[in-house]
């Protein structure tokens, strides 16, 4: 795997999209809002299914190495993410600092349980901070695009987010469930 991101950037930038990613939410006009990218799902449960997200993430970590992921009572307490706008945004700052508290104290080298096993990307803590980075800032698009203003990702979380997909998501054991293609990448501009 070819780091173009340091450990330190990808806490820096799990900052930055999930901040982002917030204001959008704080933003909308309404969290029934259906989201575009995301057949089925309003905003709502855009949150609710991100803040889930990271809260395992960070479970994932602090649990080290393991061959299976811990029980979804160790991120999940049956209740979900609140409706009430304030407490969602709340509750999402918390899930956030779940997972930055747990990789800032697992450090980037802490084997651990990961879904992509035999993959190029390593088995660590500091290769879930990085996948964390794709995903927030992903989903942080999902919901600029409900909102009509979608933002472009910054250059570096593109190109870090470039590398993740082909070295954690194409080149893992993990069954595909898409028909097999070929892909050409051209760069029109920057590094590539």
């Amino acid at each position: 795997m070819h780091d173009l991101l340091t450990f330190s950037d990808h806490l820096r930038l799990i900052d930055e999209r999930s901040t982002a990613f917030r204001a959008a939410v704080a933003a909308a006009p309404s969290l029934d809002m259906p989201v575009p990218t995301h057949p089925g799902r309003t905003l709502f449960d855009l949150v609710q299914h991100v803040g889930v997200g990271r809260r395992k993430s960070a479970a994932i970590v602090a649990a080290g190495p393991a061959d299976a992921p811990p029980e979804k009572s160790a991120w999940e307490d049956g209740t979900g993410a609140p409706r009430e706008r304030e407490a969602l945004l709340a509750w999402w700052t918390e899930s956030v600092e779940r997972l930055t508290s747990a990789l800032r104290e697992a450090g980037p080298d802490r084997g651990c349980w990961t879904w992509w096993g035999d993959s190029q990307s390593p088995q660590t803590s500091g290769a879930w901070a990085r996948r964390q980075v794709a995903e927030i800032a992903v989903h942080t698009y999902d919901v600029q695009l409900t909102m009509g203003n979608p933002e472009p990702l910054p250059d570096e979380v593109a190109l870090d987010g470039f590398d993740d997909c082909q070295f954690t998501l194409c080149s893992t054991d993990v069954a595909w469930p898409h028909e097999p293609a070929v892909v050409e990448y051209y760069a029109t501009e920057g590094r590539s």
